[in-house]
C-alpha cells in the first residue's frame, strides 16, 4: 500500500513504517504505528519563531518522532532522526483530551508541534485539533512542507498559522543536504499555503553552502506575497556536519541588503543580540515591535507598540495573526484583548 501523506510516497505493504518509519498499512487503512504518543513542553511564540502571531503568548509545544528529511546539519536529530521503535524518556501517551488540559492549565493560548515533522502524525494532529477547537485553542506548526497537495490540505485544514522551512532553492542542495528528490513540492506547496493560512517561512543559513539562494528566495517569497515574514537563521550545523564553520554574522546580513529591499519582514536571528529581530513599520520605518535575541530559539518581546496591529506613528497596518496577550511586560507601551 502506497502512503500518500508526503512526497515520498512510500509503500507500506512490509510494514516497513516508510521513510519516517511512522505508519503501517492495515488493510487499505494508513495507521499511526504510535498513536497518542507526544513530547511536549511550554515556551513563548517568539522562540518557536513566530514573530507575527499571538505575541509574547505561551504555547504548549509538542512533538512526536521521525521524520521524512535527514538533514545532513539537523539540530534535533535526535528525536527527529531516532529509531521511533526505541523507548525514550521525552515521549508520554496522552490522549487529545489530556493534552488540551495541560494546556490549559498551563495558561497556554495556543499549540504548536515543532519539534519534528507533521505530516508523519497527521491522524492524531486530527484527533487533537477535535479537541482543540472544543477549548477554543488555536493551532500551528513547523513544517519542511514536502507533502502531497492532498496532506498540505488537511495541515490547513489542522493548523491556523505556520512557519515552513525552506532550506534552499535548488534541487541540489536539497538532494545533498537534505536526502529527497527535488525542491519543487515544497515551492508548491507554500505558494497553496500562503494563499489561505498566515504562513512564516525560515531558512536556515550554513555559509559556502546555501547562502549563494538567498537573492532567489527573497524574490520568490515576494512573488508570492511580500508582506511574508522571513526568518534567515544563523545556523550552528550538527549531526553530521557539526564541524563545519559558523556562518560570519555581517557577511550574511550584507547578502540580505537586497531581500530587505523586496520582502517587508526580514528577520536575522539565532545568536545573542541580533540587531535584525525588530518589527519596522514598512510605511514609515518605525520600530514598531522590540524584541529580544538571546540565541538558539532564546528569543522573546520586548515592546509592543502596534495599537490594534497598526503602526502608531503612520496608521500603517502590520501583518498579525491574532492580539498580543493581555499579560502585561514591564516594558510594554500597550496590551489588546484577544
Amino acid at each position: 500500500m502506497e502512503c500518500t501523506f508526503c512526497e515520498w510516497l512510500c509503500n507500506l505493504d512490509a510494514d516497513s513504517g516508510g521513510v519516517c518509519r511512522m505508519y503501517r498499512a492495515d488493510g487499505n487503512e494508513i495507521r499511526e504505528r504510535f498513536p497518542d504518543q507526544w513530547s511536549y513542553s511550554v515556551s513563548r511564540m517568539e522562540a518557536l519563531p513566530f514573530y507575527h502571531v499571538y505575541p509574547d503568548s505561551r504555547t504548549l509545544t509538542i512533538g512526536t518522532r521521525g521524520c521524512n528529511f535527514n538533514c545532513r546539519y539537523c539540530s534535533n536529530a535526535y528525536i527527529a532522526l531516532e529509531d521511533p521503535d526505541k523507548a525514550t524518556d521525552h515521549i508520554y501517551t496522552l490522549t487529545p483530551e489530556a493534552l488540551i488540559d495541560m494546556a490549559l492549565k498551563l495558561n497556554c493560548r495556543n499549540i504548536v508541534f515543532n519539534v519534528n515533522e507533521p505530516v508523519v502524525s497527521i491522524p492524531g494532529l486530527l484527533r487533537l485539533k477535535k479537541a482543540a477547537d472544543n477549548a477554543g485553542l488555536p493551532m500551528g506548526c513547523l513544517t519542511n512542507a514536502y507533502g502531497t497537495e492532498e496532506s498540505t490540505e488537511i495541515l490547513a485544514s489542522i493548523f491556523d498559522f505556520m512557519n515552513i522551512g525552506l532550506k534552499g532553492f535548488t534541487s541540489d542542495f536539497y538532494k545533498e543536504y537534505i536526502g529527497v528528490r527535488n525542491v519543487d513540492p515544497i515551492l508548491r506547496n507554500i505558494r497553496a499555503l500562503a494563499r489561505i493560512r498566515h504562513i512564516e517561512v525560515t531558512t536556515p543559513i550554513i555559509q559556502g553552502v546555501n547562502d549563494g539562494d538567498i537573492d532567489a528566495i527573497a524574490a520568490f517569497l515576494s512573488d508570492i506575497d511580500p508582506e511574508i515574514p522571513w526568518h534567515v537563521f544563523r545556523l550552528l550545523p550538527e549531526h553530521e556536519m557539526k564541524d563545519h564553520d559558523y556562518p560570519g554574522i555581517e557577511k550574511i546580513s550584507a547578502t540580505l541588503d537586497t531581500a530587505r529591499k523586496k520582502l517587508r519582514y526580514v528577520y536575522f536571528h539565532n545568536f545573542v543580540g541580533s540587531d535584525w529581530v525588530n518589527t519596522l513599520c514598512p510605511g514609515c520605518g518605525m520600530e514598531v515591535i522590540e524584541r529580544l535575541s538571546l540565541g538558539c530559539g532564546g528569543d522573546k518581546l520586548d515592546e509592543f507598540h502596534c495599537i490594534d496591529n497598526c503602526c502608531p506613528k503612520c496608521g500603517q497596518n502590520i501583518r498579525m495573526h491574532g492580539h498580543i496577550s493581555m499579560k502585561p511586560l514591564k516594558t510594554s507601551k500597550s496590551r489588546l484583548a484577544t
